[in-house]
């Protein structure tokens, strides 16, 4: 298969910037340092030249394609790059003959498939074999969790690189590259300069068409934040309601108020709300938050939850979604327990532990003659004719171990609660000792 990048291109034809300050050399790449540095694994292989299948794990416009096509530079690879999205079975058979003939003539190929997380298991397993006996090199670009797009047999073959988004640094080196290249200064001042950046949202190949954008305005005066904002639109948050980064907001909502950060709670469910994120979704969330970390510490955070869900489904967006709002940094300010969280799980590991063990005769209603003769009901203790209210009888199949599985914390209104299974614990164990069943 030709290659396109070693297709000529006419002097005169417009080369977008992003494509004229594309980096020769891994040096010139801008960020990942922590991917390309002397110490970093890519620099670790290329010193030692031995170079591995890669996966490359990043968000769009970190330099994944730009790595990968450095890479076979520095090896000396051939570079073959395809895209999963339009490649299909015959596009990725001609490639791997290509490959084979390459590799008698005493030449290797490095394999650079974008956005490889859309080939389906079938056709990710077609890499196997020539990975395996060295016909190419894969080098696999995603935007997706590999752990949840990849074959485990790909991966277990491969190294996952994680290149990360480019902080403003970053960013601002990248600027200055581009106004070197351009021969000028952008017409902005530093306010405007630093929204830009922003607009860029840690995208490179962004910051660059937006920087082209600017750059052909030739205004001899500077524009400021408000001039930049009126002519610029900014740019769509990066969302996917299936992928990453909800699970990752999510995440990061859920431990905002694990932790007690109305704050960060807010931002965070900000951020799903502005990119789009179903607020029915975030209501149900919501509501688990309120029966997972906050429990009984404060039984009412459910009612306020089940409320704004309630006040949401009548009012709809955008108004309802301040009920969602009003519900989070409730949750965040809440008094935290996992107590029953915790007994629920603790619950149902001792119910699969003990399988079909029957619960204790005394206990069990004996409505006909037979059930009495054998001994059902026989010494139940009714608890609102004992001392106190409790007879401290047991509870538990007659072969278990009595567990403590609900353990109250000195929070919030479990803090009462705490002293109830205390005073409970030490009833029964006074009512056991008088020789109760």
């Amino acid at each position: 298969m030709a290659d396109l990048f070693d297709t000529p291109v006419p002097e005169n034809a417009h080369r977008p910037l992003a494509d004229r300050l594309r980096p020769q050399r891994l040096s010139e790449v801008i960020g990942q340092e922590e991917v390309l540095g002397p110490d970093a694994p890519l620099g670790v292989m290329l010193k030692s030249g031995s170079l591995s299948s890669l996966i490359l794990w990043g968000p769009p416009g970190v330099g994944k394609t730009t790595i990968a096509r450095l890479l076979a530079k520095e090896t000396d690879l051939h570079f073959e790059q395809i895209s999963a999205i339009f490649s299909g079975v015959p596009e990725l058979r001609k490639v791997f003959e290509a490959a084979k003939l390459r590799r008698r003539a005493g030449k290797g190929t490095l394999l650079f498939v974008d956005e490889i997380h859309r080939f389906n298991k079938a056709q990710q397993d077609g890499f196997l074999p020539y990975m395996e006996d060295g016909t190419i090199l894969l080098v696999g670009a995603t935007t997706e969790n590999p752990s949840f797009e990849l074959n485990a047999a790909v991966l277990s073959r491969a190294q996952v690189l994680i290149l990360n988004r480019l902080s403003a640094i970053d960013l601002e080196r990248l600027v200055q590259r581009a106004e070197k290249e351009l021969d000028r200064s952008l017409p902005l001042t530093g306010e405007a300069r630093e929204a830009l950046i922003d607009m860029a949202d840690g995208d490179g190949r962004a910051l660059l068409n937006l920087v082209e954008q600017v750059a052909a305005w030739g205004d001899s005066t500077k524009i400021d934040r408000d001039g930049l904002s009126r002519r610029l639109m900014k740019r769509a948050v990066k969302y996917d309601k299936s992928g990453d980064e909800h699970y990752n907001l999510i995440s990061a909502l859920h431990k905002s108020v694990r932790g007690s950060d109305p704050d960060a709670a807010l931002y965070w469910l900000a951020r799903m709300i502005a990119g789009g994120e179903d607020p029915r979704y975030l209501a149900r969330r919501i509501l688990r938050m309120a029966v997972e970390d906050i429990g009984l510490a404060d039984p009412q955070a459910q009612s306020v939850c089940l409320h704004a869900w309630e006040t949401y489904e009548r009012l709809g967006s955008p108004e309802g979604e301040l009920a969602l709002a009003e519900a989070v940094t409730y949750l965040a300010l809440a008094p935290k327990s996992n107590g029953v969280y915790t007994g629920w799980k603790a619950a149902l590991n001792e119910a699969r532990r003990t399988g079909s063990e029957p619960p204790p005769k005394h206990i069990l209603n004996a409505p006909t003659r037979m059930m009495k003769d054998q001994g059902f009901g026989a010494g139940y203790a009714y608890d609102h004719d004992a001392e106190d209210g409790f007879s401290g009888q047991n509870y538990f199949p007659e072969t278990m171990k009595r567990p403590v599985l609900y353990q109250p914390v000195e929070r919030g209104f479990e803090r009462e609660l705490k002293k109830r299974v205390e005073w409970f614990a030490k009833l029964r164990a006074d009512r056991n000792a008088k020789g109760n069943p």
